[in-house]
C-alpha cells in the first residue's frame, strides 16, 4: 500500500454554509495511524463532469483514494458510477445485497421503493463492504496499482464501514508504522494556564509533534507518536504521565471521553443522583448530560428556570431574595440549587443564572456575569462567579462546562471551600 492518499467527499451540500465535512478529518487520522499520509482532500458537487474529474485528478495526487458520500439511492448520488467509469468497468446487480436490502424495508414496515434497487448495483471486480447502519454497501476497488475505497457521507455509517471493512484491507499493505495520536483534556483551565504547566514537558521531547487546542471551557493537549502500535502506546504512555504530573487532577480525560461523560461515571460509581435548575444556559447543561448513554441512571430532572415566576413557583426562591439580590446574584443561585434538589429529590443539584447576552447587562452585573451553585444532601454548598468573555453561544458553552468541572471537583472530594 502506497504511503499517500486522497480524500473526496462528494455532496453538492458541501459546498454551501449549512454541511460541514467531518468525515475528512476523521479519515486523515485514521490513514496516519496506517502509516499514510494524506496529500490531496477537495469536496466536490454531484455534477456528473465535475465529479469525474476530481477522481480522476485525486489519482493522479495519490494512488490511494477514499470517497465518502453519494452512494444513496437519488438520481443526484453518482459516486459509483463515477468511479466505474473511470476505471472501465461495469455495474452488475447483486441479487444477495438487493434481497438484504428488501428485507431491511420488511423489517421497518415499508415496501421497499423501487429507487433503492441501484443500491444493489455493484462496481465489477469490486469488494463489496457491508453496511450494517444503513441501506448503502460500500466498495473497494484495486486496479492498476490505484485503490479507491467508497464510503457512505453518513459519518455514523461511514466510520463502521471504515471501521469494520475498509481499514483491516488497507492494514494489510501497510508495514503497521503510522502515527498515533492521544488527546489529554482539561476543563475550566485558561490556555495559558495549561501551556505553562505543560511546556516544560513538551519540551523535553522536541521531536514528538505536539499541540494545544482550546474552545469554550475546555483545552486539549494533543500529541503523536510514529511507529508500531506498540512502540507509539509506549511513548505515548510515558508522555502522558508526564503530563498528568504537570496537571494533575485538572486532566479529566482522554481521547473519545467528554466532560459530562466522565463526570456521569463519578455519579455512577457513588450512587448519586442529580437535578438541575437551569436559566441563562437554557437546558444546555441538561442537554450534554442527556447526550451521554445511560444517563438515566443518575439523571432526575432540570428545570428551566428562566423567568423570575418560574425560580419562584419551581425552584423556591424567595420573592425577597429576588427583589433584593436580583436573578443573577449568589443569593438565587445557592437557592435554586436547593430548590432543585428538593424539586427532584436527588442528591447534588447544580444551578445557573447570568447574562448571556448580548442585551441584558448593567454597570454592576454586565454580559458574561453568571452565578453557578451546587447543593448537596451531605451538607455542601458551593458557589462560583464568574466573568465570562464572548458572545452568547459561548458564555453558555463555558457556563456548562464550568458547572461541570464544580460537580467533578465535588464528586472527587476536590472542592475549595472558602471561595465566593
Amino acid at each position: 500500500m502506497s504511503g499517500i492518499a486522497s480524500i473526496l467527499a462528494v455532496g453538492t451540500e458541501l459546498l454551501g454554509t449549512t454541511r460541514l465535512d467531518t468525515n475528512s478529518l476523521f479519515l486523515t487520522g485514521e490513514l496516519a495511524a496506517l502509516g499514510i499520509r494524506v496529500v490531496r482532500k477537495a469536496c466536490v458537487g454531484d455534477a456528473w463532469d465535475e465529479l469525474v474529474a476530481e477522481i480522476r485528478a485525486a489519482l493522479e495526487a495519490a494512488p490511494l483514494l477514499v470517497i465518502t458520500g453519494g452512494l444513496g439511492p437519488t438520481d443526484d448520488d453518482r459516486t459509483k458510477e463515477a468511479v466505474a467509469h473511470v476505471f472501465g468497468r461495469a455495474l452488475v446487480r447483486d441479487e444477495e445485497i438487493l434481497a438484504r436490502l428488501v428485507e431491511r424495508f420488511r423489517k421497518r414496515g415499508i415496501t421497499m421503493p423501487k429507487v433503492n434497487e441501484k443500491q444493489a448495483d455493484v462496481i465489477e471486480g469490486a469488494v463489496v463492504l457491508p453496511n450494517p447502519r444503513g441501506s448503502a454497501p460500500g466498495y473497494l476497488l484495486e486496479a492498476g496499482g490505484r485503490t479507491v475505497v467508497l464510503l457512505p457521507g453518513v459519518p455514523v455509517e461511514m466510520k463502521g464501514m471504515w471501521t469494520d471493512g475498509a481499514r483491516p484491507l488497507l492494514a494489510r499493505g501497510t508495514d503497521g508504522r503510522g502515527l498515533h495520536l492521544r488527546i489529554l483534556k482539561t476543563a475550566g483551565l485558561p490556555e495559558s494556564l495549561v501551556e505553562e504547566r505543560a511546556k516544560p514537558v513538551y519540551e523535553a521531547h522536541p521531536d514528538v509533534p505536539f499541540t494545544i487546542l482550546a474552545s469554550p471551557g475546555e483545552v486539549l493537549l494533543q500529541f503523536a507518536a510514529r511507529g508500531t502500535k506498540a512502540e507509539a502506546t509506549e511513548l505515548l504512555d510515558r508522555l502522558e504521565s508526564d503530563f498528568r504530573k504537570a496537571l494533575g487532577a485538572d486532566i479529566f480525560g482522554r481521547d473519545e471521553e467528554t466532560l459530562e461523560g466522565v463526570v456521569g461515571d463519578l455519579l455512577r460509581t457513588r450512587s448519586f443522583t442529580l437535578s438541575l435548575a437551569e436559566s441563562c444556559t437554557g437546558g444546555g447543561l441538561a442537554a450534554r448530560i442527556t447526550d451521554v448513554p445511560g444517563s438515566s441512571d443518575y439523571f432526575l430532572g432540570a428545570a428551566v428556570t428562566y423567568a423570575n415566576e418560574a425560580k419562584r413557583e419551581i425552584a423556591y426562591v424567595a420573592e425577597e431574595t429576588l427583589l433584593r439580590h436580583g436573578a443573577v446574584s449568589e443569593e438565587s443561585a445557592r437557592e435554586m440549587a436547593a430548590g432543585a434538589r428538593r424539586r427532584f429529590s436527588s442528591t447534588v443539584a447544580l444551578a445557573i443564572t447570568g447574562v448571556a447576552g448580548p442585551g441584558g447587562g448593567t454597570p454592576e452585573k454586565p454580559v458574561g456575569t453568571v452565578h453557578i451553585a451546587l447543593d448537596a444532601a451531605d451538607g455542601t454548598r458551593a458557589h462560583r462567579k464568574v466573568m465570562l468573555p464572548g458572545e452568547r453561544a459561548m458564555i453558555r458553552r463555558w457556563t456548562t462546562a464550568l458547572a461541570l468541572v464544580l460537580l467533578r471537583q465535588y464528586l472527587m472530594g476536590r472542592l475549595e471551600t472558602g471561595r465566593t
